[in-house]
């Protein structure tokens, strides 16, 4: 693998920024520190109205171009950087994540050793806004033809990992801007469905969870996720029923979760209450999870019974204390408890 820079870049690499001033200097400057070097960083400024701008603009690097639109939302965002890219790589990186500095090139030297696959991933830890490190991702090697497993649930985990070939972004049209949740779950289905996959078993990625991490919006969220589920099961019609029940328990699994984090409130209560019943007639394995399953309802029942502040009060106890508050536990619990 060459290092050494040409005309033309090898990778692009895609930030949309929208009033990230408090991360982005250090999400910039885990791809400028970069041990491969020949790349194009690709900032897309959707519209901020902090000082964003400002502070990319006090970074000096020629490998450096922003652009910047009227807001738009983050899918927009990253096809209006796929559209000003030049290299055959693309990778996104969301303004507030970090990559550690081997990771494209880590990446890069896998796809070109595994010339079948169009996407290279690696693993996710989590941190906390001050960059601390709060628990590890899922660390799942899943090589080859991915799309099953990939139904089942994201293991990728988000947006700020794969690298993938242009071409075949482009082959597919780019994120779906009509999604309002989902978005990368469904373009990496999307490339699953064509292209193989190929993982690089090393922890590249630090997603950093924040307040702004807590997606309020849930039933906007399930009707999205079921879209995207339904959509790549029209791809590959002969998907077993089997992996259709588990999707959907894994979805829905994930979703009450999403609805018991904190601030708590009746109608979240009841809106976890819909997802419970949902995943337990989806799960094949309700009969093991029983004793997690009650913990579960008496949760919701806490919540939606009593007033905000004293189910608050009751529910955050240290018994219920890996439920509460980060988004990352809700989906890593489940696979713990398998």
């Amino acid at each position: 693998m060459s290092n050494i820079s040409s005309n033309s870049p090898i990778i692009s690499v895609i930030i949309p920024a929208y009033n990230s001033e408090k991360t982005i200097k250090s999400t910039i400057d885990s791809v400028l520190n970069q041990t491969f070097k020949n790349f194009e960083l690709i900032v897309i400024n959707d519209g901020s109205t902090d000082s964003t701008l400002n502070i990319i603009s006090q970074i000096q690097d020629h490998r450096l171009k922003v652009f910047s639109f009227d807001n738009a939302g983050g899918n927009i965002s990253r096809n209006r950087g796929l559209h000003q890219a030049v290299g055959e790589f693309v990778s996104f990186l969301d303004a507030d994540d970090i990559w550690t500095t081997d990771k494209l090139a880590s990446q890069l030297e896998a796809l070109q050793a595994n010339t079948d696959a169009k996407v290279a991933y690696s693993w996710t830890d989590y941190i906390d806004e001050n960059g601390k490190f709060l628990v590890a991702g899922n660390h799942l090697a899943v090589n080859g033809d991915v799309y099953e497993r990939l139904l089942v649930s994201n293991f990728l985990e988000n947006g700020s990992n794969p690298l993938i070939y242009r071409e075949a972004l482009v082959e597919l049209g780019g994120f779906d801007e009509s999604l309002k949740a989902a978005q990368d779950w469904d373009m990496w289905l999307r490339l699953a469905a064509k292209y193989s996959f190929i993982c690089v078993p090393e922890v590249q990625i630090l997603y950093r969870v924040s307040a702004n991490s807590l997606s309020t919006h849930l039933d906007r969220q399930e009707k999205a996720c079921l879209q995207v589920l339904k959509g790549a099961y029209n791809t590959r019609p002969l998907v077993s029923k089997n992996i259709w029940n588990l999707s959907l328990a894994n979805l829905y699994k994930y979703l009450v979760c999403k609805a018991l984090q904190e601030p708590f409130n009746r109608q979240k209560g009841i809106t976890a209450a819909r997802f419970l019943w949902l995943f337990i007639i989806n799960d094949a394995a309700r009969s093991q999870r029983i004793n997690f399953t009650l913990k579960i309802l008496l949760k919701i029942i806490i919540i939606i019974a009593l007033p905000p502040n004293l189910s608050t009060a009751l529910v955050a106890k240290k018994n219920f204390k890996n439920f509460q508050s980060q988004p990352f536990i809700c989906i890593l619990i489940f696979e713990y408890l398998k």
